[in-house]
């Protein structure tokens, strides 16, 4: 079958249902465009909502040119957070240097995006909500492959059948530990835990990042406006991820502390915040690396499939470029070969960004004391050159035009 006729053939069968699990970033993206291109689409969510607010995420070369082809982009821009600055400080409190943060992340000044992870999240569900289906406050309990299609059956106890199943449930997907085994198979830990909270701004920060940082341990506060809350983080360096932790918010609490407990500077005050905070996440540094990210009619993106991790600070434009190379792929194909072709011109460019972690923000938090004064003398040199041009990976893909349906 040549592709002028499967394209007809596509265009004049009836509309082919999908399944996506997770409703955060890859999730509603991916949604929008499959139903771009004439899919039936639910979105199935196990939260009760969609989550407000959350820590500020960055959105970067071939990424905005998702978001732009989205429509969302000027809604966009107008939460845009402008962070104007960014100090380091030693242990004992002193500052270090005060640098433009885009000389440290490698961004676009004028172009990239920062904004609350909640905007993005409620920008994307704006531009689907009306055209498909979301099932809140549930999850998909098993997967079965054996017939024509995926017959799913749901936790709230529904029992549907698709024609593709997509897993956009984050780092610890369920839906790739169904398909492919165990997370540790896939799981690459760089050497770090961190977590993030809210505390109130007693500090008279506005628009800017203090980051404080001894041998193996940092601890910022981010006030991404002028708002009575900042965003607290502490990151630590650790030789294997706490795997008892994760399940238990009082372990990681406990860990925490003990890590930090002889901080100075304002860390004491951030972990006693900490202990009250009802908004903690906790996880480890690291990444998601797979030899195929489909099996059958399933298939992942974002996170599921390709965390690259914080470090990287390309999380959310990963999440975003996947999902529209996955949902083009798909448009004019069966799900074998579009699969296969998602795969094929999408991997590149996920190992590029995910190749970050070994350059600039990776470079934030050394382990030692001499690593600690070599990162230092690089950011007073940084501080006295001009913010530079994006780094090459951020914009490596061009995205390709694929065929509209609708």
């Amino acid at each position: 079958m040549t592709r002028t006729d499967l394209r007809t053939d596509v265009r004049t069968a009836p509309r082919r249902k999908v399944l996506i699990s997770g409703a955060s970033i890859a999730g509603p993206a991916l949604a929008f465009w499959l139903n771009r291109y004439g899919f039936d689409v639910t979105v199935v969510e196990k939260a009760d909502t969609l989550r407000a607010g959350g820590y500020p995420i960055d959105v970067r070369g071939t990424a905005l040119d998702v978001v732009e082809r989205m429509g969302i982009l000027p809604r966009l821009r107008d939460s845009h957070i402008d962070l104007r600055r960014l100090t380091f400080l030693d242990g004992d409190g002193s500052e270090v240097v005060s640098v433009n943060p885009h000389a440290v992340t490698g961004g676009v000044a004028g172009r990239d995006l920062e904004v609350r992870r909640g905007d993005l999240s409620d920008a994307l569900y704006a531009a689907v909500r009306d055209d498909v289906e979301f099932l809140f406050n549930d999850s998909i309990d098993t997967l079965d492959q054996s017939g024509h299609g995926v017959d799913v059956t749901f936790r709230g106890g529904g029992k549907r059948t698709f024609d593709m199943v997509f897993g956009a449930d984050g780092m610890h997907s369920r839906t790739r530990e169904m398909l492919f085994g165990p997370e540790e198979q896939f799981h690459r830990f760089l050497g770090y835990c961190f977590a993030v909270f809210t505390m109130r701004n007693t500090f008279g920060l506005s628009h800017e990042t203090v980051m404080w940082n001894t041998p193996g341990r940092a601890a910022a506060l981010y006030a991404v406006g002028d708002d009575d809350e900042v965003h607290a983080f502490l990151n630590f360096a650790h030789p294997q991820p706490p795997f008892d932790a994760f399940p238990n918010p009082e372990a990681q609490r406990d860990l925490i502390a003990t890590v930090f407990a002889d901080a100075g500077w304002e860390v004491p005050g951030m972990l006693a915040a900490m202990r009250d905070s009802d908004d903690l996440f906790f996880d480890a540094v690291s990444q998601i690396r797979m030899p195929g990210w489909s099996s059958g009619r399933v298939a992942l993106v974002g996170d599921a499939a390709y965390a690259p991790s914080f470090l990287t600070g390309q999380g959310t434009s990963l999440a975003l470029v996947g999902a529209y190379m996955l949902a083009g792929s798909l448009a004019d194909r069966d799900h074998a070969e579009g699969f296969a072709a998602y795969e094929h011109d999408t991997r590149e460019f996920v190992t590029l960004n995910q190749g970050l972690v070994g350059e600039g923000s990776a470079t934030l938090f050394p382990t030692t004391a001499q690593a600690l004064e070599q990162r230092n003398n690089r950011l007073r040199k940084l501080s006295a050159i001009p913010v530079a041009e994006g780094r090459p990976a951020h914009s490596a893909l061009t995205l390709p035009a694929f065929m509209s349906m609708t």
